[in-house]
């Protein structure tokens, strides 16, 4: 397989990747044959999978605008990924031009993607570090440089939890990060789940295993266990529901089955 130009030397480009994975979903080009057979593999037992990610990414741009509305101006994306057209900082900027923006990622390939994007861009930058260590986030120099965490935040963990075991403590990540959280700080999270898809639960677990099988777990928790991660937040209306149902712009009738699958909420610090 011949290495383009674009993936950085370190990484095994003959091992599925989620970012990658993710971003063939919604139709990118940062994707290589590994990452489209694995896709595509799941999609056989799921294939709504792109209307979800689509789902994910017009949530997350709704949030993003009410957060600047909000008058929130600092945004802390961690799980990233590879940069697709309607990005936090694009979305940020468009609403308030001052915003400032830090992605979080630790594939390789997503952090590349981003330094590149983001080249001489002197309001947003990338750090290569992980959710499970909250504290190598928080005390890299990008977010010092950028973020005052003395001032509200906007933390965006938008399916990324769901890659979290239970053994790696995902809820006491989250509590982690919101300890270093100003008050009036909002939380914007999505989550997969089975309730919600148009699926028989046997028939989409043929697609979870697919993630088992390239060594990223795709941990499907109840609406009940996706709520506990904002604790400690009040919940902004209408709370924790299916993505569409979150402030939508159209009429959620109009969304594909699929769309409904997971949940989405926002909450805000005390």
């Amino acid at each position: 397989m011949e290495r383009p130009a674009w993936a950085p030397r370190s990484i095994d480009i003959s091992v599925p990747s989620v970012s990658r994975i993710y971003d063939y979903y919604l139709g990118g080009s940062h994707n290589f044959e590994v990452d489209r057979e694995a896709a595509r593999k799941a999609m056989e037992f799921m294939p709504g999978l792109p209307k979800i990610m689509q789902a994910n990414r017009a949530f997350m741009r709704r949030a993003v605008r009410f957060a600047a509305e909000e008058g929130i101006d600092q945004f802390l994306d961690i799980g990233s990924g590879i940069p697709t057209f309607g990005n936090v900082h694009e979305v940020a900027r468009a609403a308030v031009p001052g915003a400032h923006v830090v992605y979080v990622d630790h594939d390789p390939v997503a952090v590349a993607h981003s330094q590149a994007v983001l080249e001489g861009n002197e309001s947003a930058d990338v750090i290569a570090a992980d959710l499970r260590k909250p504290q190598e986030i928080l005390s890299s120099p990008q977010l010092e440089h950028l973020i005052d965490l003395n001032r509200p935040v906007a933390l965006l963990l938008v399916a990324i939890l769901h890659f979290v075991e239970d053994a790696d403590d995902p809820y006491g990540a989250v509590a982690e990060l919101r300890e270093a959280l100003a008050p009036g700080s909002l939380l914007i999270l999505t989550h997969a789940s089975y309730e919600g898809i148009p699926l028989p639960p046997e028939r989409a677990e043929g697609a979870v295993d697919v993630y088992r099988d390239i060594r990223n777990p795709l941990i499907m928790r109840s609406r009940d266990e996706i709520a506990r991660f904002f604790e400690g937040y009040d919940m902004v209306e209408p709370g924790l529901v299916p993505m569409p149902h979150w402030r939508p712009e159209s009429e959620p009738e109009d969304e594909d089955p699929y769309a409904f699958s997971g949940f989405a909420g926002v909450g805000r610090t005390a």
